[in-house]
């Protein structure tokens, strides 16, 4: 084995490595970010949940169970409305999701990729072009009149 065998293995071998590390960090965000999503839908559940209770608790109480005055308890006309308008909002994207796609007579998810990008402007890579001419200055911005 001579020294170029060596170095291009050695090349090969970090190559793996990082694009296990890529996969690895890749992971590890979406895990921070589904927890982050999460905790923040059962804060923003729970605290609603709350405040309507602590607003009328006669009427919370009265939403919670069946009765004979109302045949429905909330929870489950609240179940009920969601799992329609999940259905009609996946239905709804797909379909315009669908229609746009034959609108635009792509047969690749590449194909779509290009037609976008030749309706669209692109995106400058660059720090400088996206930074803008001249840093934002805060203390104009929060400026009282």
């Amino acid at each position: 084995m001579t020294a170029a065998d060596g170095n291009t293995a050695e090349n090969v071998t970090e190559a793996a490595q990082g694009d296990e590390e890529a996969k690895l960090q890749m992971l590890q965000g979406a895990a921070f970010l589904t927890t982050v999503a999460s905790a923040g839908m059962i804060a923003g559940f729970g605290s609603t949940l709350a405040l309507a209770k602590k607003k009328s608790p006669d009427w919370f109480n009265k939403g919670v169970a069946a009765t004979a005055a109302v045949p429905e308890s909330g929870a489950s006309l609240a179940l009920r409305a969601l799992g329609w308008g999940s259905l009609f909002a996946w239905g709804g994207v797909g379909l315009l999701s669908f229609t746009v796609w034959k609108i635009l007579g792509v047969h690749s998810l590449s194909e779509f990729r290009q037609k976008m990008q030749s309706f669209f402007p692109s995106i400058p890579k660059s720090a400088e072009a996206s930074a803008g001419p001249e840093p934002l200055d805060w203390d104009l911005v929060f400026k009282s009149k």
